[in-house]
């Protein structure tokens, strides 16, 4: 499978190299084209590619990594959704580092706000309680699996999703739907930027 990113930041980086480990393949996108991500594509090595934006949606399966000031405009530029799994990456918070406020969108969890500026597109929030340096680490720690959540309205969607982070070699903990799921993992939220390890038997 060919896993797309819309963004190529730090966290889509970390995330780019996972998908390389598991067996699978990835095409970076930004807002700056594919020339500009030709020194990470070399980093990461084969089985990664830069491609457009649009390029990047027309995968199976697509990471959105973009600050969330960013998500309506960025949402708003791409091609018509037609029924790819969206991961929700983002953390939800307002601003910089040092400025952070967590976003409000009423009574809504961040992903359903996501996903309904992304008609056609099946979301599934995950990550929010991995920062980078954990994404990055080796997802066995002292012989525990590190946990990894998830949450969607579609649950064909939510499986090919858990499938692809166990491959990644972490422990899946499905919370439920975008909404109740959503908010225990989005910023604010009792789980984000919590390290989980979970013991086998």
């Amino acid at each position: 499978m060919e896993i797309g990113t819309i963004g190529a930041g730090d966290f889509a980086q970390a995330f780019a190299k996972r998908v390389l480990k598991s067996g699978h393949k990835v095409k970076l996108s930004n807002s700056r084209g594919p020339e500009s991500l030709r020194e990470i594509v070399m980093r990461l090595g084969p089985g990664a590619t830069a491609g457009t934006r649009e390029e990047a949606v027309a995968c199976e399966m697509v990471l959105l990594a973009v600050p969330w000031d960013n998500v309506p405009e960025t949402l708003a530029s791409l091609p018509e959704w037609k029924n790819q799994i969206l991961i929700d990456g983002v953390n939800s918070y307002h601003g910089k580092a040092g400025t952070f406020t967590p976003a409000d969108v009423g009574n809504l969890s961040t992903s359903q706000f996501i996903a309904e500026l992304a008609p056609g597109a099946r979301v599934v929030k995950a990550f929010n309680n991995m920062p980078v340096p954990n994404l990055e680490a080796d997802p066995v720690v002292n012989g525990a699996r590190r946990v990894a959540f998830i949450s969607a309205d579609d649950a064909a969607a939510k499986k090919l999703v858990e499938t692809l982070l166990k491959a990644f070699g972490y422990s899946v903990v499905d919370l439920g739907n975008l909404r109740d799921g959503g908010l225990i993992q989005q910023a604010g939220g009792p789980l984000a930027g919590r390290d989980f390890l979970e013991r086998g038997e």
